[in-house]
Protein backbone atom coordinates (compact mmCIF):
# COMPACT_ATOMS: atom_id res chain seq x y z
CA UNK A 1 0.00 0.00 0.00
CA UNK A 2 2.70 1.84 0.71
CA UNK A 3 4.76 1.68 -2.49
CA UNK A 4 1.67 2.18 -4.04
CA UNK A 5 0.70 6.10 -2.19
CA UNK A 6 4.65 6.00 -3.50
CA UNK A 7 4.11 5.52 -7.04
CA UNK A 8 1.51 7.71 -7.01
CA UNK A 9 3.41 10.74 -5.32
CA UNK A 10 5.63 10.05 -7.95
CA UNK A 11 3.57 10.25 -10.72
CA UNK A 12 2.07 13.63 -9.13
CA UNK A 13 5.48 15.04 -9.01
CA UNK A 14 5.85 14.12 -12.65
CA UNK A 15 2.61 15.81 -13.59
CA UNK A 16 2.76 18.92 -11.69
CA UNK A 17 6.72 19.26 -13.32
CA UNK A 18 5.72 18.00 -16.55
CA UNK A 19 2.89 21.03 -16.25
CA UNK A 20 5.43 23.60 -15.04
CA UNK A 21 7.84 22.65 -17.75
CA UNK A 22 5.13 22.91 -20.58
CA UNK A 23 3.37 26.36 -19.10
CA UNK A 24 7.10 28.01 -19.10
CA UNK A 25 7.78 26.70 -22.42
CA UNK A 26 7.92 29.52 -25.28
CA UNK A 27 4.78 28.61 -27.57
CA UNK A 28 5.25 31.27 -29.89
CA UNK A 29 5.83 30.77 -33.46
CA UNK A 30 5.97 31.89 -36.79
CA UNK A 31 6.20 30.12 -40.26
CA UNK A 32 7.41 32.33 -43.35
CA UNK A 33 8.10 31.47 -46.89
CA UNK A 34 9.20 33.55 -49.48
CA UNK A 35 9.36 33.06 -53.48
CA UNK A 36 9.77 35.30 -56.73
CA UNK A 37 6.78 34.94 -59.04
CA UNK A 38 7.27 36.00 -62.92
CA UNK A 39 3.82 37.85 -62.31
CA UNK A 40 2.69 41.40 -61.89
CA UNK A 41 1.80 42.74 -58.02
CA UNK A 42 -1.82 43.27 -58.76
CA UNK A 43 -2.28 39.85 -60.59
CA UNK A 44 -0.90 38.15 -57.57
CA UNK A 45 -2.33 40.36 -54.58
CA UNK A 46 -5.84 40.32 -56.68
CA UNK A 47 -5.88 36.45 -56.63
CA UNK A 48 -4.72 35.83 -53.23
CA UNK A 49 -7.29 38.78 -51.82
CA UNK A 50 -10.28 37.05 -53.36
CA UNK A 51 -10.77 33.81 -50.90
CA UNK A 52 -12.92 31.78 -53.62
CA UNK A 53 -9.36 31.11 -55.66
CA UNK A 54 -7.70 29.80 -52.54
CA UNK A 55 -9.16 26.05 -53.16
CA UNK A 56 -7.07 25.93 -56.70
CA UNK A 57 -4.02 26.51 -54.86
CA UNK A 58 -3.38 26.32 -51.02
CA UNK A 59 -2.67 22.97 -50.06
CA UNK A 60 -4.77 21.45 -47.53
CA UNK A 61 -8.05 21.27 -49.14
CA UNK A 62 -6.41 19.80 -52.29
CA UNK A 63 -5.05 16.76 -49.82
CA UNK A 64 -8.69 16.20 -48.53
CA UNK A 65 -10.96 14.57 -50.14
CA UNK A 66 -14.29 15.96 -48.05
CA UNK A 67 -13.35 19.52 -47.68
CA UNK A 68 -16.44 21.57 -47.10
CA UNK A 69 -16.17 24.98 -47.77
CA UNK A 70 -18.91 28.02 -47.24
CA UNK A 71 -17.94 31.81 -48.16
CA UNK A 72 -19.06 34.63 -45.78
CA UNK A 73 -21.16 37.75 -47.10
CA UNK A 74 -17.99 39.22 -48.79
CA UNK A 75 -14.83 37.00 -50.67
CA UNK A 76 -12.27 39.53 -50.95
CA UNK A 77 -11.23 42.87 -49.48
CA UNK A 78 -11.57 44.02 -45.55
CA UNK A 79 -14.32 42.01 -44.03
CA UNK A 80 -13.97 38.73 -46.29
CA UNK A 81 -14.20 35.53 -44.97
CA UNK A 82 -14.62 31.60 -44.98
CA UNK A 83 -15.12 28.15 -43.27
CA UNK A 84 -14.04 24.73 -43.64
CA UNK A 85 -15.10 21.71 -42.15
CA UNK A 86 -13.01 17.95 -43.17
CA UNK A 87 -12.65 15.00 -40.99
CA UNK A 88 -9.65 14.87 -42.78
CA UNK A 89 -7.81 18.32 -41.79
CA UNK A 90 -10.52 19.30 -39.25
CA UNK A 91 -12.32 22.29 -38.81
CA UNK A 92 -11.46 26.45 -39.11
CA UNK A 93 -11.90 29.88 -40.42
CA UNK A 94 -10.18 32.70 -41.79
CA UNK A 95 -11.16 36.34 -42.34
CA UNK A 96 -9.19 39.47 -43.80
CA UNK A 97 -8.48 42.12 -41.61
CA UNK A 98 -6.37 44.79 -43.55
CA UNK A 99 -6.02 45.15 -47.33
CA UNK A 100 -3.74 47.04 -49.05
CA UNK A 101 -3.42 47.55 -52.75
CA UNK A 102 -1.91 45.73 -54.02
CA UNK A 103 0.80 45.49 -51.16
CA UNK A 104 -0.05 43.34 -48.10
CA UNK A 105 -2.83 41.72 -46.72
CA UNK A 106 -3.29 40.64 -42.66
CA UNK A 107 -5.88 38.02 -41.57
CA UNK A 108 -6.59 35.95 -39.01
CA UNK A 109 -7.29 32.22 -39.05
CA UNK A 110 -8.52 30.30 -36.02
CA UNK A 111 -8.36 26.33 -35.89
CA UNK A 112 -10.87 23.84 -34.42
CA UNK A 113 -9.34 21.23 -32.79
CA UNK A 114 -10.14 18.39 -29.96
CA UNK A 115 -7.94 21.00 -27.97
CA UNK A 116 -9.74 23.77 -28.50
CA UNK A 117 -9.69 26.82 -30.77
CA UNK A 118 -6.80 28.34 -31.62
CA UNK A 119 -6.14 31.60 -33.26
CA UNK A 120 -3.12 33.01 -35.20
CA UNK A 121 -2.28 35.85 -37.40
CA UNK A 122 -1.69 35.19 -41.56
CA UNK A 123 -0.07 38.13 -43.53
CA UNK A 124 0.99 38.46 -47.05
CA UNK A 125 3.48 40.87 -48.36
CA UNK A 126 3.67 41.77 -52.19
CA UNK A 127 6.74 43.13 -53.21
CA UNK A 128 7.46 44.58 -57.04
CA UNK A 129 10.69 44.09 -58.31
CA UNK A 130 10.84 44.78 -62.10
CA UNK A 131 8.60 42.23 -63.78
CA UNK A 132 8.62 40.08 -60.82
CA UNK A 133 7.07 40.06 -57.49
CA UNK A 134 8.32 38.86 -54.76
CA UNK A 135 5.60 37.29 -52.64
CA UNK A 136 6.00 36.52 -48.87
CA UNK A 137 3.63 34.08 -46.81
CA UNK A 138 3.70 33.95 -43.29
CA UNK A 139 2.00 32.84 -39.88
CA UNK A 140 2.61 33.72 -36.50
CA UNK A 141 1.10 32.94 -33.43
CA UNK A 142 0.91 31.74 -29.93
CA UNK A 143 0.30 28.01 -28.76
CA UNK A 144 -1.65 27.18 -26.25
CA UNK A 145 -1.24 24.88 -23.13
CA UNK A 146 -2.14 21.83 -25.29
CA UNK A 147 -0.92 22.22 -28.44
CA UNK A 148 2.47 22.79 -26.51
CA UNK A 149 2.29 19.16 -24.70
CA UNK A 150 0.79 17.60 -28.14
CA UNK A 151 4.02 18.85 -29.88
CA UNK A 152 6.21 17.33 -26.85
CA UNK A 153 5.30 13.87 -29.22
CA UNK A 154 5.86 14.83 -31.95
CA UNK A 155 9.30 14.53 -34.00
CA UNK A 156 8.72 17.59 -36.01
CA UNK A 157 7.93 21.55 -34.72
CA UNK A 158 5.14 23.35 -36.01
CA UNK A 159 7.32 24.95 -38.29
CA UNK A 160 8.99 21.89 -39.65
CA UNK A 161 5.18 20.63 -40.37
CA UNK A 162 4.16 23.92 -41.88
CA UNK A 163 7.06 25.02 -44.10
CA UNK A 164 6.45 22.40 -46.92
CA UNK A 165 2.87 23.40 -46.99
CA UNK A 166 3.39 27.01 -47.47
CA UNK A 167 5.87 26.22 -50.34
CA UNK A 168 3.63 23.82 -51.71
CA UNK A 169 1.25 26.38 -51.84
CA UNK A 170 2.91 28.91 -53.18
CA UNK A 171 4.21 26.94 -56.21
CA UNK A 172 0.50 26.16 -56.72
CA UNK A 173 -0.55 29.59 -56.85
CA UNK A 174 2.51 30.57 -59.32
CA UNK A 175 1.03 27.71 -61.59
CA UNK A 176 -2.46 28.56 -61.48
CA UNK A 177 -1.25 32.27 -62.50
CA UNK A 178 0.98 31.18 -64.94
CA UNK A 179 -2.04 29.50 -65.95
CA UNK A 180 -4.85 32.28 -66.23
CA UNK A 181 -2.01 35.08 -67.54
CA UNK A 182 -1.50 32.47 -70.30
CA UNK A 183 -4.97 32.43 -71.71
CA UNK A 184 -5.44 33.75 -74.83
CA UNK A 185 -7.91 33.73 -78.09
CA UNK A 186 -7.81 34.57 -81.81
CA UNK A 187 -11.14 35.49 -83.03
CA UNK A 188 -12.09 36.90 -86.91
CA UNK A 189 -13.98 39.56 -87.11
CA UNK A 190 -14.34 39.65 -90.43
CA UNK A 191 -14.16 42.57 -93.17
CA UNK A 192 -15.12 45.63 -91.46
CA UNK A 193 -15.04 48.86 -92.95
CA UNK A 194 -12.34 51.26 -91.08
CA UNK A 195 -13.16 54.95 -90.85
CA UNK A 196 -10.06 56.10 -91.14
CA UNK A 197 -9.21 59.90 -90.38
CA UNK A 198 -6.02 62.16 -88.91
CA UNK A 199 -4.16 60.98 -86.22
CA UNK A 200 -0.72 62.23 -84.55
CA UNK A 201 2.37 59.91 -84.29
CA UNK A 202 6.17 59.76 -83.88
CA UNK A 203 8.11 57.51 -86.51
CA UNK A 204 10.93 54.94 -85.61
CA UNK A 205 13.02 52.03 -87.12
CA UNK A 206 14.53 48.93 -85.56
CA UNK A 207 14.79 45.67 -84.95
CA UNK A 208 11.44 43.61 -85.16
CA UNK A 209 12.82 42.21 -81.93
CA UNK A 210 12.45 45.53 -80.40
CA UNK A 211 9.26 46.45 -81.67
CA UNK A 212 7.48 45.83 -78.60
CA UNK A 213 9.83 47.36 -76.37
CA UNK A 214 9.89 50.69 -78.13
CA UNK A 215 6.15 51.37 -78.75
CA UNK A 216 4.84 51.98 -75.05
CA UNK A 217 7.35 55.10 -75.31
CA UNK A 218 6.25 56.16 -78.60
CA UNK A 219 2.85 55.76 -77.55
CA UNK A 220 3.68 57.83 -74.07
CA UNK A 221 5.56 60.35 -76.29
CA UNK A 222 2.66 61.06 -78.24
CA UNK A 223 -0.10 61.17 -75.49
CA UNK A 224 2.24 63.85 -73.41
CA UNK A 225 2.20 66.13 -76.19
CA UNK A 226 -1.08 65.72 -76.66
CA UNK A 227 -2.03 66.13 -73.22
CA UNK A 228 0.10 69.20 -73.07
CA UNK A 229 -1.33 70.82 -76.02
CA UNK A 230 -5.17 70.60 -74.67
CA UNK A 231 -5.61 68.12 -78.16
CA UNK A 232 -8.21 65.82 -78.14
CA UNK A 233 -7.93 62.29 -78.35
CA UNK A 234 -9.77 59.82 -80.24
CA UNK A 235 -10.27 56.05 -79.65
CA UNK A 236 -7.34 53.98 -78.18
CA UNK A 237 -3.48 54.15 -79.19
CA UNK A 238 -2.08 52.58 -82.25
CA UNK A 239 0.84 51.04 -83.99
CA UNK A 240 0.96 51.39 -88.20
CA UNK A 241 3.50 48.99 -89.38
CA UNK A 242 5.18 51.35 -92.52
CA UNK A 243 7.20 49.06 -93.85
CA UNK A 244 8.18 45.05 -92.37
CA UNK A 245 10.84 43.22 -93.92
CA UNK A 246 11.12 39.48 -92.12
CA UNK A 247 14.37 38.66 -94.29
CA UNK A 248 16.02 41.48 -92.46
CA UNK A 249 14.14 41.41 -89.07
CA UNK A 250 13.58 45.10 -88.99
CA UNK A 251 10.42 47.62 -88.89
CA UNK A 252 9.58 50.82 -89.42
CA UNK A 253 6.22 51.84 -87.34
CA UNK A 254 4.49 54.62 -86.54
CA UNK A 255 2.46 55.20 -82.97
CA UNK A 256 -0.10 57.45 -82.14
CA UNK A 257 -3.54 58.54 -81.74
CA UNK A 258 -6.58 59.51 -83.93
CA UNK A 259 -7.50 62.89 -83.64
CA UNK A 260 -10.69 64.67 -84.61
CA UNK A 261 -9.54 66.74 -86.74
CA UNK A 262 -6.14 67.89 -88.64
CA UNK A 263 -3.77 69.41 -86.15
CA UNK A 264 -1.02 71.45 -87.80
CA UNK A 265 2.10 71.02 -85.72
CA UNK A 266 5.60 73.47 -85.68
CA UNK A 267 8.10 72.56 -87.98
CA UNK A 268 10.23 71.38 -85.30
CA UNK A 269 8.22 68.77 -83.80
CA UNK A 270 8.83 65.45 -83.84
CA UNK A 271 5.00 64.31 -83.16
CA UNK A 272 3.67 64.57 -86.71
CA UNK A 273 0.22 63.91 -87.94
CA UNK A 274 -1.07 62.08 -90.59
CA UNK A 275 -4.40 60.79 -92.56
CA UNK A 276 -5.66 57.33 -92.93
CA UNK A 277 -8.33 57.12 -95.63
CA UNK A 278 -11.92 55.21 -95.23
CA UNK A 279 -10.99 51.38 -96.06
CA UNK A 280 -11.88 47.77 -96.52
CA UNK A 281 -10.16 46.07 -93.59
CA UNK A 282 -9.98 42.49 -92.62
CA UNK A 283 -10.65 43.03 -88.46
CA UNK A 284 -8.51 40.31 -86.10
CA UNK A 285 -8.92 40.38 -82.18
CA UNK A 286 -6.64 39.13 -80.24
CA UNK A 287 -7.70 38.80 -76.29
CA UNK A 288 -4.28 37.83 -74.17
CA UNK A 289 -0.62 38.60 -73.85
CA UNK A 290 0.92 40.49 -77.22
CA UNK A 291 3.35 37.48 -77.14
CA UNK A 292 0.44 36.00 -79.42
CA UNK A 293 0.03 38.54 -81.84
CA UNK A 294 2.38 36.48 -84.41
CA UNK A 295 -0.08 33.89 -84.11
CA UNK A 296 -2.89 36.44 -84.99
CA UNK A 297 -1.09 37.71 -87.41
CA UNK A 298 -0.35 34.23 -88.74
CA UNK A 299 -4.37 33.68 -88.78
CA UNK A 300 -5.32 36.31 -90.28
CA UNK A 301 -3.12 36.11 -93.29
CA UNK A 302 -4.30 32.47 -93.41
CA UNK A 303 -7.96 33.63 -93.26
CA UNK A 304 -7.44 36.15 -96.39
CA UNK A 305 -5.51 33.26 -98.40
CA UNK A 306 -8.44 30.46 -97.83
CA UNK A 307 -11.22 32.96 -98.52
CA UNK A 308 -10.34 34.37 -101.91
CA UNK A 309 -9.28 37.96 -100.74
CA UNK A 310 -6.24 39.97 -101.43
CA UNK A 311 -4.38 42.25 -98.53
CA UNK A 312 -3.41 46.03 -100.16
CA UNK A 313 0.53 45.78 -100.09
CA UNK A 314 0.03 49.83 -101.05
CA UNK A 315 -1.66 50.35 -97.78
CA UNK A 316 -0.31 50.06 -93.98
CA UNK A 317 -1.69 47.14 -91.55
CA UNK A 318 -2.36 48.64 -87.79
CA UNK A 319 -2.81 47.50 -84.67
CA UNK A 320 -5.62 49.03 -82.28
CA UNK A 321 -4.86 48.51 -78.10
CA UNK A 322 -8.37 48.41 -76.76
CA UNK A 323 -7.40 47.18 -73.54
CA UNK A 324 -3.65 47.10 -72.41
CA UNK A 325 -1.22 47.39 -69.39
CA UNK A 326 -2.18 50.45 -67.67
CA UNK A 327 -6.41 49.24 -67.90
CA UNK A 328 -5.29 45.18 -66.50
CA UNK A 329 -2.36 44.40 -65.29
CA UNK A 330 -3.13 40.61 -66.57
CA UNK A 331 -2.05 39.60 -69.85
CA UNK A 332 -5.18 37.69 -70.51
CA UNK A 333 -7.36 40.66 -70.34
CA UNK A 334 -5.52 42.67 -73.09
CA UNK A 335 -7.69 43.44 -76.05
CA UNK A 336 -6.23 44.45 -79.53
CA UNK A 337 -7.87 44.91 -82.76
CA UNK A 338 -5.09 44.35 -86.04
CA UNK A 339 -6.35 45.61 -88.86
CA UNK A 340 -4.96 44.43 -91.93
CA UNK A 341 -6.41 46.43 -95.37
CA UNK A 342 -7.93 44.61 -98.51
CA UNK A 343 -7.95 45.51 -102.11
CA UNK A 344 -11.09 46.53 -103.68
CA UNK A 345 -13.32 43.62 -104.70
CA UNK A 346 -13.63 43.76 -108.65
CA UNK A 347 -17.13 43.89 -109.65
CA UNK A 348 -18.29 40.57 -111.44
CA UNK A 349 -19.33 41.79 -115.29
Amino acid sequence: MKIFKYLLFLLLIFIIGASIYIATKDGKFQVEKKEMMAAPQEVIFNEVNDFTTWKSWEPWSQEATDMIINYGEKTSGEGASYSWSSEEMGEGEIETTKANPFTNLEQIITFKTPFGESTSDIYWEFQKEGDSTLVTWGMKGEQNFMEKAAFLFQDESLNDMMQPMFTKGLNNLEEVLREKMDTYSVNIAGITQHGGGYYMYVTTASKISQVSERMPKMIDEVDNYMTENNIEQVGNPFVLYNQWNEEAGTAIYSSGFFTPSEVIVPAESSVLTGFMPNQRTLKITLKGDYTNLKEAWDTAYAYIQENGLVADVEAQAFEVYATGPKDNANPAKWITHIYIPLKKETPVK
